[in-house]
């Protein structure tokens, strides 16, 4: 096959694009495949700057792609993991609440976990002290054993080698510039190829539009920043949550544990006007501000989400003493003196259903003979990979 020809093109080099070029592999052995990525390197959106949790699916609908693929994400991910020597660290992961109205939504938590097959536990005060010294709870707690967490950008940067290991070819610097059926224009030159798979991420929606595949959605990016505690490695055992707002996809700024034990806060889940914004002015683009801009009115007449509500509470969050005090009353000894190391922000390529002005709260797969494209791939994606990556690819076996 002449090198600028390839069976499959994977568009995106996070771990949701390696899952599928892996996976493909895996049933079509003697296939090639592509993986371009514009960047230099792998994993340098949000499959590298999320906090590593493994996630075990209690949250999700149970009709929802989310809740099948993140149970079996996790269970393939730690598989991986093994096989390749990549430490896990199995903390576990508790979600307090404040009150009686909190308490409630932990029980139907609960209902969805058994209904998800995840296994989880309604716990006391008393035994919350035993399984996370440091947190408190109102009346009960949630308990997930099966959450855990692992270095990110490690998992994504052994699964590229895997893939590479395999014969796929890694194009990395190669901005995809244009497609069509059946080819992909760089900057480095015109591609031949028999099936594109579109995993970029916080560029999914444009592709996706190019084959008339996401004309219902538009993208609504979030920041998300985090901040590292000095505290001693091993302090804070599990990772704490919060109960989260069922009417948004976002799970509240929460305590984390990472895989070396240090204590993490964060993430916020901040509108911001361009999708690789992460820092001051830098990634700002005019076109895309005037893009998203335009597409706040549907979102802030939503009857789904409270908005203004939202925008309120998040923008203050830029403050790293607003930000880390969020997480005081799930953990009292939390101090902002203690959480002055700023983490790597990360962008949420978070989908706007533009008809029903809702934040889609799955992922979304669509596609045809010629292109298959995963959208709104936020989190729990980067548990749900390996998952994500089976379920689409039954059409290709």
């Amino acid at each position: 096959m002449a090198a600028n020809n390839f069976d499959f093109g994977v568009i995106g080099a996070g771990i949701v694009g390696l899952a599928m070029a892996n996976r493909i592999r895996q049933i079509q052995p003697n296939a090639s495949i592509a993986i371009f990525d514009k960047e230099n390197s792998v994993g340098a959106h949000a499959s590298g700057r999320n906090s590593g949790v493994l996630h075990a699916g209690f949250y999700y609908s149970p009709d929802s792609l989310k809740a099948a693929l993140t149970r079996d994400g996790n269970r393939l991910l730690r598989d991986f993991c093994s096989e390749e020597g990549i430490p896990v660290k199995e903390t576990g992961k508790v979600v307090v609440a404040q009150n009686s109205f909190e308490v409630s939504a932990l029980h139907e938590l609960h209902q969805r976990g058994n209904a998800n097959g995840v296994s989880t536990e309604l716990v006391t005060p008393e035994q919350l002290t035993e399984i996370e010294p440091l947190a408190t709870t109102s009346e009960l707690a949630l308990w997930s054993p099966n959450t855990a967490v692992a270095n990110p950008l490690g998992v994504t940067q052994a699964l590229s080698a895997k893939v590479v290991r395999e014969g796929s070819t890694l194009k990395l610097g190669h901005e995809v510039l244009r497609t069509t059926p059946n080819r992909i224009i760089t900057n480095f030159g015109n591609y031949s190829i028999g099936h594109i798979i579109n995993c970029a991420g916080l560029y999914a929606d444009k592709i996706a539009k190019a084959f008339g595949y996401c004309d219902d959605y538009a993208m609504l990016p979030f920041k998300g920043l985090y901040w590292y505690g000095n505290w001693a490695p091993g302090k804070l055992q599990r990772h704490v949550y919060p109960v989260p707002d069922g009417r948004n996809p976002f799970l509240g700024v929460h305590l984390t544990v990472t895989i070396d034990g240090r204590a993490k806060i964060g993430p916020t889940a901040i509108p911001i006007f361009s999708r690789e914004s992460y820092s001051g002015l830098g990634g700002l683009s005019a076109k895309e501000i005037l893009s998203i801009v335009g597409t706040y009115p549907q979102f802030l007449t939503s009857k789904h989400h409270d908005v203004f509500g939202l925008i309120k509470t998040e923008i203050p969050k830029y403050l790293q003493r607003h930000l880390v005090t969020q997480a005081k009353s799930m953990v009292p000894s939390v101090d902002p003196k203690d959480f002055k190391e700023r983490g790597k922000p990360g962008i949420r390529a978070q989908l706007l259903d533009i008809k029903n002005k809702k934040l889609e709260m799955d992922f979304v797969v669509r596609g045809d003979e010629n292109s298959t494209h995963l959208l709104n791939a936020v989190s729990p994606a980067w548990t749900s990979a390996l998952a994500m990556a089976n379920h689409v690819s039954k059409k290709f076996d």
